[in-house]
Order: C-alpha cells, then sequence, then structure tokens
C-alpha cells in the first residue's frame, strides 16, 4: 500500500528520556509505516540544548512560526542535580516555556477518556478541559538569592525616561529570596480571545479563576480583560450557543470543580494550569493520558505530551530492564499534529489516518491490552499488561484491522 505524502513539513522536537524512546518506536511502527513523514527536526534533547547554549530551543520554535504546525517530545528542565548528572555549563530554563513565550498563546489540555477508566473523582462523567495562558508569569521570571540585610525595590522608567513608580518591595533583615514576573495586555487579550472561541466552537461552558481579592492589580487585570472582551463582544455569542461564562476565586473554583459533573473549559493563569492540569489528568486517571496543544494567535499550533520524560522508567530501561510506560499523549500528540498540518493542507487521506490511528490506540485499551498504570486502574474484566513496545505493536494491530 503507497504511503500517505505530506505537502509541507511539520516542525518534530525531539526530547529526553524514556519520552525519547517512545518518539523513536512510534515513528518506526505507527507512522512511517503508513505516512511519507515530512519533517523539520530539531533535536531538544538536553545534550544538544547544551551544546548550542538552548539556541537549538529558539529555533526550534522560530520553525513551528514559519511552518504552523509542530509536535513535541517531553524534555528536561534542569535542577541542579540535572546540572551535576549532565554535566551542563548551566541550569536551563524550561524549554516549554521558551517555546511559549515566543509562540504566545493558550495551552488547551483535555484528557482521554475510556468506558473501561472511571475518573477518581465520582462525580465527573465528562472531560474537563484545561486552557492554560502559556506566557509570562513565573516561567519568565527574574529571581534572585538575597544574600542578607538590604532593601529591594522595584522602578518602572518608560520610553521618554519618566520614572513612573520606584517602590520598596521588601526591606529585607536576613538572607531571602525574591522574584519579580510580567504579562502583558495584548497577551492576556489574545489568551481571553482564545477561550471564548474555544468555547464556542466546543459549545461548553468556559470558567475563569484567579485570586484578585489578593492581587489587586496583577490577577485583577486578567479578571477585568476577560470581562470587558466577553460584555464587549462575546456575550450575546454565549446566550446564543446557550453556554455561559463564569468567573470565580481559583479557591472557589477547586471546589466546584470538584463537585462538578465535567463538559466544561476551566481557563487559568499560567501557573494555575500547570497545576490543575496534571490535578484534572491524574484523576481522570493518568498524566499519560491528556492530550496538549499550544494555539497562538497567530494561527500556530503545538502538540504535545502534558506529562514528564519518565526518568524512572529510563533509567530501568537503560539497567535492560523490561517497561511498561504508557504511550497514549505521545502518540495524540503526533496525531493531532498531522491531522492539523493535513487539515491547513487539504489532506483528507492524512485526516483518517490520524482519526483512525487514534480510534485503533483506544480500542486497544477498551479491548483489554494496556500498560501497567492503566490495568491498575481499570475495571476491565479482562486485563491484559503490556510493555512499553508491546502495546505500541498492539495498537499496530489494531490499526490495520480498522484500517483494512
Amino acid at each position: 500500500m503507497a504511503k500517505i505524502q505530506m505537502r509541507t513539513p511539520l516542525v518534530e522536537m525531539d526530547g529526553d528520556e524514556m519520552t525519547r524512546i517512545i518518539w523513536s518506536m512510534i515513528k518506526t511502527d505507527l507512522l512511517e509505516p503508513y505516512v511519507e513523514l515530512k519533517t523539520e527536526y530539531y533535536d531538544l534533547g538536553l545534550k544538544r540544548r547544551d551544546e548550542t547554549d538552548d539556541q537549538i530551543t529558539v529555533e526550534a520554535a522560530e520553525a513551528v512560526k514559519k511552518y504552523g504546525v509542530g509536535v513535541k517530545c517531553a524534555t528536561i528542565t534542569p535542577n541542579a542535580q540535572r546540572v551535576t548528572e549532565y554535566n551542563l555549563k548551566r541550569m536551563y530554563k524550561s524549554p516549554n516555556g521558551t517555546i511559549r513565550a515566543i509562540l504566545d498563546g493558550t495551552v488547551f489540555r483535555t484528557p482521554i477518556t475510556l468506558n473501561c477508566l472511571k475518573p477518581s473523582v465520582r462525580s465527573w462523567a465528562k472531560p474537563i478541559t484545561i486552557a492554560r495562558h502559556a506566557y509570562g508569569d513565573i516561567y519568565k521570571c527574574s529571581e534572585f538569592r538575597v544574600p542578607g540585610p538590604g532593601k529591594a525595590e522595584i522602578k518602572f522608567t518608560d520610553t521618554e525616561g519618566n520614572v513612573l513608580f520606584d517602590e520598596t518591595v521588601f526591606d529585607f533583615k536576613t538572607p531571602g529570596v525574591l522574584m519579580g514576573m510580567y504579562n502583558k495586555d495584548d497577551s492576556i487579550t489574545s489568551f481571553a480571545r482564545a477561550c471564548f472561541e474555544f468555547a464556542l466552537s466546543t459549545k461548553q461552558d468556559l470558567w475563569f479563576s484567579t485570586k484578585d481579592t489578593i492581587s489587586k492589580k496583577y490577577d485583577h487585570t486578567f479578571k477585568d480583560i476577560f470581562q470587558e472582551i466577553f460584555d464587549k463582544e462575546y456575550k450575546a455569542k454565549f446566550e446564543e450557543a446557550g453556554i455561559t461564562y463564569f468567573y470565580t476565586l481559583i479557591d472557589d473554583a477547586v471546589a466546584r470543580v470538584i463537585r462538578s459533573e465535567g463538559g466544561f473549559i476551566w481557563a487559568c493563569k499560567n501557573y494555575d494550569g500547570d497545576v490543575m492540569s496534571d490535578m484534572v489528568a491524574t484523576a481522570f486517571g493518568s498524566l499519560a493520558m491528556m492530550t496538549s496543544v499550544l494555539v497562538s494567535p497567530d494561527g500556530n499550533y503545538e502538540y504535545e505530551a502534558a506529562h514528564g520524560t519518565v526518568t524512572r522508567h529510563y533509567y530501568k530501561h537503560l539497567e535492560g530492564e523490561s517497561t511498561s510506560t504508557n504511550s497514549m499523549a505521545t502518540l495524540f500528540a503526533w496525531t493531532g499534529a498531522l491531522r492539523k498540518r493535513a487539515q491547513l493542507d487539504g489532506i483528507a487521506e492524512l485526516i483518517k489516518f490520524a482519526d483512525d490511528m487514534e480510534r485503533a490506540a483506544l480500542t486497544t485499551i477498551e479491548n483489554g491490552f494496556m500498560t501497567k498504570d492503566l490495568a491498575l486502574l481499570s475495571d476491565h474484566a479482562n486485563k491484559t499488561v503490556l510493555d512499553t513496545e508491546g502495546f505500541i505493536l498492539k495498537v499496530k494491530e489494531t490499526y490495520e484491522s480498522i484500517a483494512g
């Protein structure tokens, strides 16, 4: 059977540890036998980032802006222990943070649900999509270790040299820590519009939460911009679609989410979205069962798995031990990117391939063949636990039965 042809390259960003192994397996067994992959490849593995002083990450993000669609493997964000382990020149920032700062936009994360996997929260009957603002805040902050007594100050000078404010943040009497972070009105505006548009396109209610009672300027600005745009541009559209926009404090939102039945979009600031997406994914079954796509205001898309590099399994793999690592989120990153590329280029055959491959993966699990993490959660009567490669090969077998 002839392979499906692509017209425009997909930006491929390779990663680290066990997810890098899975990345290669997925390409070899599930993609390359059926699709003539056309990618522009960037190795974002930690070693290559160190060799290029992280310039490779910037180049990859610029490539996504050029071609419009990228797919990214999970990567290590090094801490002090990783700097020693990999003998790095320095402690590099999160590659995801770098890419998101360049692309701007909103990350939408939705659980992959199955009949044989029941959410930990009994009331949840429908998926909950997390809309995470993917720009600024703590991910692009400047932070400092304060060595001893002294005054920390913050000053803003406009382009004409006028000092608009110069205030003391804290008068330190002892050593401590200090951080400064920022965001921009235009990025918050694009975040709001992306959330409202996504809610309309999926016909789901939209919730938004911050802590504006404590953060009366930073968080309150997010709240005000969302409300202003909703009132001016989306209120009538939401009423016509029969959906609602709802704002509340982040702590109240958490309580409401736990009591809800699901089936809505929860918009969060950058850090809140990072934490809550992991909570939602885990409660629905597994971090490896969540799709993730960054949508930029310029119409660029970056698909990735929402989890980390599965370090513990990687060390076992290096020792020659068998692992049972869930590859669903990484596979769905690939199928999501291929589907979007196909939609932009008008390749119906590639759209069908992505749909069929996802259906094959879901059917494989519903038939009782799964990795260990899912077997521990599934109520399937006849479960077969497969190792990492065994699961991927079983998906291949199911796909070929579906595709004929």
